[in-house]
C-alpha cells in the first residue's frame, strides 16, 4: 500500500465535504466550515478544489478565508481560547484580562504557544455582556473572567 501525499489527501477529503455541501444556497461559507471541522484550520491545498467545484477563482476562496476570523490558515493548539474584545468586555476590563493571558501564554492574538498547548484569538462578542469580561475554551463560554478563572484557565491549557 502507497501512502498518497498530504496535498492529495487533503485534496480528495476536501472533494468530499465539497460534493456533501455545494448543492446548499451560499455553500462557501458551510464548506470552509467543514473543512475547518475536518482538518483544525483551512489548508491551502483545499481551495482550489473548493474554487473549481464552485466555478469561482482561488482568489475568492482565499478572500473569504482570510477576512472571516473564524477560519484559521494554520492547525490550533490543542486548546482553542477565545477572548471576548467586544465593547462590554472592554468596558470592564477585558484589555486588561488581554494583557495578562498574553504574557502569561507568551503568545498574541492568532498565535499558538511554542508547545502547541493553547490558540489565543479575539471574538468580538459572545453573547455574554451582562456577565463581561467573558472567553470561550473549548467552545464553552466562560464569564466574569477574573484573576482566578484565568488562573484555572492557565492550569486547563497547560494539563
Amino acid at each position: 500500500m502507497t501512502m498518497q501525499p498530504a496535498s492529495t489527501e487533503i485534496a480528495l477529503r476536501t472533494a468530499v465535504i465539497v460534493q456533501e455541501l455545494k448543492g446548499l444556497e451560499g455553500p462557501l461559507l458551510p464548506i470552509l466550515h467543514g473543512i475547518q471541522e475536518e482538518f483544525g484550520h483551512v489548508p491551502q491545498d483545499a481551495l482550489p478544489v473548493i474554487a473549481e467545484a464552485l466555478n469561482i477563482s482561488k482568489a475568492e476562496v482565499h478572500g473569504v478565508v482570510t477576512f472571516y476570523h473564524d477560519y484559521r490558515r494554520h492547525p490550533a493548539g490543542r486548546h482553542v481560547l477565545k477572548l471576548c474584545q467586544a465593547e462590554a468586555c472592554q468596558s470592564m476590563g477585558s484589555d486588561l484580562i488581554a494583557a495578562k493571558l498574553k504574557q502569561l501564554l507568551g503568545i498574541g492574538f492568532h498565535e499558538t504557544a511554542r508547545d502547541g498547548s493553547v490558540t489565543l484569538e479575539p471574538v468580538y462578542c459572545l453573547g455574554l455582556c451582562a456577565c463581561a469580561p467573558s472567553a470561550m475554551l473549548d467552545g464553552e463560554v466562560i464569564g466574569r473572567l477574573n484573576d482566578e478563572k484565568l488562573d484555572e484557565i492557565i492550569a486547563e491549557v497547560r494539563s
